[in-house]
């Protein structure tokens, strides 16, 4: 295996590893609750897609 003969600066590593940040979540308004959601997903309050019910969620008794 092949090993490196010089020692990397850190201006070098720095420069490498600055796209290795977490980047936040692209998030979306829902068109019939108006909760955020994720894009091209099921909505979590009201359980629709792209204004489908896909999911009946249980109404608290």
């Amino acid at each position: 295996m092949a090993l490196p003969k010089r020692r990397h600066s850190r201006s070098r590593t720095r420069k490498r590893r600055s796209h290795d940040a977490l980047k936040a979540p692209g998030l979306m308004v829902c068109q019939d609750c108006g909760e955020p959601k994720e894009p091209h997903r099921l909505c979590g309050s009201c359980g629709k897609y792209a204004k489908r019910a896909v999911y009946v969620l249980d109404e608290e008794i």
